[in-house]
């Protein structure tokens, strides 16, 4: 286990890599976002409103929405270019309360919207057998993020999807992966948290392909026929998670009140409460929590010290969120006991050992 000596991240984080000269790829990738002609890249993405104009459907292109700070700024963002977009969220099963208000808070901004929920019989099953063979909570989610907005761009006619960030570079792929400028089937396979899984492979007596049918992707039906772009907005717009804070608190947007769910922010990860979860199963599998992400972004964007980093995540990186295990739990009908005994199967012996209680063997100094 080694650690990037300019921010945090260790290299069992899924997708990155340490560089001979010490430094993880998502470093890189900051650094290298300097060199970037960010004027050009607006004039590219000019071009792509301009081709969207041109096409005069009755939506101009499809925002995949949380109601959170990114995807507010990506409303706004695209709402400054004179499109009409139709707005997507995968309503997640349990939604906090700030996470709706802020949702609701976007929906004023002026853009249609559609709040798609599933079967909740079927979305518990099915959470639960993710969670009882990869340690994932948020599987279902991203597999229903991913084809539902497609499914609604290709019914709805809409050429473009637009999303946010793109994690390729955010959060340290490879030069090559930075190339997939696309959400298509390759990003998603390295990036979607899919874990190389589709409906069809959750199809059994007791989950029916009926009851997962909003997740199975639309197939096209000529072979001519358009499919949907998918581009991230954070290809062509400088990204930074605190200005995008900045602006959309200007429009509305509301940080927790209570302090950060999982990591630092109190204005991150705050739309629902299994998000804690699924990264509190990263410190099994990978020994890091969402601190280090978090952490790692405030070092590279010269807010903080790597010593000062270093020195929270000693103090307080391995939180445990009691009270969301407790939903989490009481949701797919298991005990407090249970859930810990199914994380202990994940956890990565090559990293952790017993120690007085369970310690990382290459804790970060």
């Amino acid at each position: 286990m080694i650690y990037c000596n300019h921010c945090i991240l260790p290299d069992t984080r899924p997708n990155i890599l340490i560089l001979p000269d010490g430094k993880c790829t998502a470093c890189h990738n900051h650094q290298n976002k300097k060199k970037i002609n960010w004027k050009n890249k607006k004039k590219d993405f000019e071009k792509i409103v301009k081709n969207i104009k041109n096409k005069n459907n009755l939506y101009d292109c499809l925002i995949p929405v949380s109601g959170g700070k990114d995807s507010t700024w990506q409303v706004l963002k695209i709402l400054s270019y004179g499109l009409n977009p139709l707005t997507f969220t995968y309503k997640p099963i349990l939604r906090t309360k700030i996470g709706q208000r802020n949702l609701d808070n976007l929906k004023k901004i002026g853009v249609h919207h559609i709040d798609f929920t599933i079967n909740e019989i079927a979305e518990k099953k099915f959470i639960k057998k993710a969670f009882l063979k990869f340690g994932a909570v948020a599987l279902p989610m991203h597999m229903a993020m991913w084809n539902i907005s497609y499914n609604l761009a290709k019914s709805f006619s809409i050429p473009y999807i637009i999303w946010g960030e793109n994690s390729a570079n955010e959060y340290g792929g490879s030069k090559r992966d930075q190339k997939l400028k696309n959400l298509n089937k390759k990003w998603i396979k390295k990036y979607g948290i899919n874990f190389n899984t589709t409906v069809k492979d959750w199809v059994t007596k007791d989950l029916t392909k009926k009851e997962l049918a909003p997740l199975i992707k639309l197939k096209t039906s000529r072979s001519n026929e358009k499919i949907p772009i998918s581009i991230f907005l954070g290809d062509y717009f400088n990204w930074d998670p605190l200005e995008t804070f900045k602006i959309a608190k200007k429009f509305g947007f509301k940080e927790n009140s209570k302090g950060p769910k999982t990591g630092i922010y109190k204005y991150a990860d705050i739309d629902d409460d299994l998000i804690s979860i699924h990264h509190y199963l990263k410190i099994y599998k990978f020994g890091f929590s969402r601190d280090y992400d978090n952490l790692s972004l405030e070092i590279r964007n010269n807010r903080l010290s790597r010593k000062l980093a270093v020195k929270l995540i000693k103090k307080n990186a391995f939180k445990v969120p009691n009270q969301d295990i407790l939903k989490f739990c009481t949701l797919i009908g298991i005990s407090k006991r249970k859930f810990f005994t199914i994380c202990e199967k994940f956890r990565n012996k090559k990293i952790w050992h017993k120690r007085n209680g369970w310690k990382l063997k290459f804790p970060i100094k």
